[in-house]
């Protein structure tokens, strides 16, 4: 089942070129329906907080100038992005003529994009054991992570880097049929293929991500887990498109809008 957000709120779920409203996420038809075509789709989630996972694909630390060898982290390595960063969704029937454009900020010559896989939380989470911990879980997502990394290398804490307005791309809408460890990521900028991973090859599982940040702070309904990103992140231009596709989800679309004076 694919539940959407759209328009002033509202809720509903996909089926094939309607969008039935329903009462909630994943709830009750209220009997009105619409054409996918027309509606605005806005970000599947209303997360208290967005909590993410660095260094979760090991081709992707070494690209980063971090080789642990065989030593991979024993933890997952968190960060955090504030909900302001959260960016709507292109409708994929219109990707580039609806949806947020990510600002282009003047204190950031290195704006970058990170594809990832994103979790969107279904039933309040706190010390939950990992093979309990997809049973928590509403559905799945798509997140470009920006992160401005000059910024992020000089800057004490990653606060500007990561959760500057608009830094987090998000949808298009929830999946709720699939298994997180076995599908494909690929992430496209004006059409080039620049990433490409396999879930399967996280170093940490998305159960035990979950298990893990349950572990010492309560995850709510409707927050967002973001799981790390494969290798491939590179350099944004203003006026790039950005689509990241995820195998049985289906794709988000984002674009950079002109750089700020």
């Amino acid at each position: 089942m694919k539940i959407l957000r759209f328009n002033e709120g509202r809720w509903g779920v996909l089926e094939g070129e309607r969008v039935l409203e329903t009462d909630g996420p994943g709830g009750n038809p209220t009997g009105q329906s619409y054409d996918l075509a027309s509606v605005r789709l806005l970000v599947p989630a209303t997360p208290s907080k967005i909590v993410c996972v660095g260094r979760n694909y090991r081709e992707h630390i070494r690209e980063m100038g971090h080789d642990f060898g065989e030593d991979l982290p024993q933890e997952p390595g968190l960060f955090l992005k504030a909900p302001n960063a959260l960016a709507h969704p292109g409708n994929p029937r219109d990707p580039y003529g609806t949806g947020d454009a990510v600002p282009y900020p003047r204190f950031t010559q290195e704006l970058h994009y990170e594809g990832e896989l994103a979790v969107v939380i279904g039933d309040r989470m706190r010390n939950v054991r990992e093979e309990e911990a997809l049973d928590h879980v509403l559905g799945y997502t798509i997140a470009v992570d920006i992160t401005a990394r000059d910024a992020q290398k000089k800057d004490l804490q990653w606060v500007r880097a990561k959760s500057a307005d608009k830094f987090l791309p998000l949808g298009p809408w929830i999946e709720t049929d699939l298994d997180p460890q076995d599908t494909w990521l690929r992430t496209y900028v004006n059409d080039e293929l620049r990433q490409e991973g396999h879930t399967s090859q996280m170093i940490f599982s998305v159960a035990q991500i979950l298990a893990y940040i349950s572990s010492f702070m309560t995850l709510e309904p409707m927050d967002v887990v973001l799981t790390g990103t494969p290798q491939g992140v590179g350099a944004l231009s203003p006026g790039d498109r950005i689509e990241v596709a995820v195998e049985g989800i289906g794709t988000l679309h984002t674009r950079i809008g002109p750089k700020e004076a």
